[in-house]
């Protein structure tokens, strides 16, 4: 089966979009530049660089073509679309897919919307926070408050993030109401441990995914994209742990 692209811009669209979409979703810096070069190589172009970061991918190949750079604005996380963009990779490299068939593949998975429902988010966000106050060895009496805060927590950080566009202001104010719902369960009774309730609501808030990929970014050589994602996590954290501290601040 015939791999080569006609032009090598258009080789280089290929690679760009499924960088790009890996970076959207998750990716960890060194898997979007291993994935984009395997896709170069097997189009006939063995011999390209790459620029990663959390906000930016530059591409290019050796020869006359220029450089080609796109912005990465939103992420998320989506570990399904970086499996299947790394599906067509790996077919594309076994002659299964060609360039063409591959582009219109990687176009299809950039447009399909994989997600789950809101309601399902956040009735599996309030499952995990009273199974997170369990696991930090808190009482069954305080699971179904755990659900009601880590459900209230996660729907409100849900919504405020459509009005307030910088992430960091979202999860202050979801912290903060986190805090205030559990002082509620503690003062009228219904909650024993303000502290366990607490630490189990605001998991689903935590950046877990992004502080792990910090993390092998930074073990991987890749000392740029490892700082912003840690300094992006640090921020998560400082906005969880500052709403927090306010309702303490206040009512303790």
């Amino acid at each position: 089966m015939e791999h080569k692209f006609p032009t090598s811009l258009e080789v280089i669209d290929i690679c760009l979009l499924a960088g790009k979409i890996m970076l959207q979703c998750g990716a960890e810096t060194y898997r979007v530049e291993d994935t984009m070069s395997r896709i170069a190589a097997t189009f006939g172009i063995p011999d390209s660089h790459s620029y990663v970061t959390p906000t930016g991918i530059i591409f290019s190949v050796d020869g006359t073509e220029p450089a080609k750079l796109i912005r990465i604005s939103e992420r998320t996380t989506d570990l399904y679309k970086v499996t299947l963009v790394n599906g067509v990779s790996r077919k594309a490299a076994s002659g299964e897919l060609t360039s063409q068939q591959a582009y219109i593949r990687l176009k299809e998975i950039e447009e399909a919307d994989f997600t789950f429902p809101i309601y399902q988010q956040i009735v599996a966000a309030a499952i995990a926070s009273g199974c997170f106050m369990l696991m930090f060895l808190g009482q069954w009496s305080d699971f179904i408050p755990a659900v009601i805060c880590g459900g209230i927590g996660f729907t409100s950080f849900i919504y405020l993030h459509r009005v307030v566009q910088i992430k960091f202001f979202s999860e202050f104010l979801a912290s903060l109401i986190i805090g205030l719902a559990a002082f509620l369960f503690i003062k009228s009774g219904f909650g024993a441990q303000l502290d366990k309730i607490i630490i189990g609501s605001v998991m689903p808030l935590v950046p877990g995914l992004l502080i792990t990929n910090a993390v092998r970014d930074l073990m991987a050589g890749h000392l740029v994209s490892g700082l912003s994602k840690g300094a992006e996590a640090f921020l998560t954290a400082f906005a969880i742990g500052t709403g927090i501290a306010v309702i303490f601040a206040f009512y303790s």
